[in-house]
């Protein structure tokens, strides 16, 4: 399917509205992404995780570190705190817009 502006079709949350914590975990590495619809960190950082987008594009996460808030590669983070074991799994809104 076409996903235009969607990096996948669904998403998993903690909530209906995705505005609780999932987890909390800790960079690996240094990351700085492609555009404005990333998030970077430095490694170390704590990164808090909102949501997971499931289907074609599993590998990306959306969270925040500090401020701002963003998509990343779920593999470069360590868990290391879960807030809520519960997973809804929900429709995509169009992914986060550059300006």
């Amino acid at each position: 399917p076409d996903l235009g502006r969607r990096f996948a079709e669904r998403k998993r949350c903690a909530d209906p509205e995705c505005s609780m914590l999932m987890c909390r975990g800790k960079a690996m590495q240094d990351f700085k992404g492609p555009d404005c619809r990333f998030v970077n960190f430095k490694k170390g950082e704590a990164v808090y995780v909102y949501y997971k987008l499931i289907g074609k594009s599993t590998e990306l996460w959306a969270g925040s570190v500090g401020s701002d808030f963003g998509y990343f590669p779920k593999d470069l983070l360590e868990i290391n705190h879960n807030y809520s074991n519960e997973e809804l799994e929900l429709p995509t809104d169009v992914s986060l817009i550059c300006y």
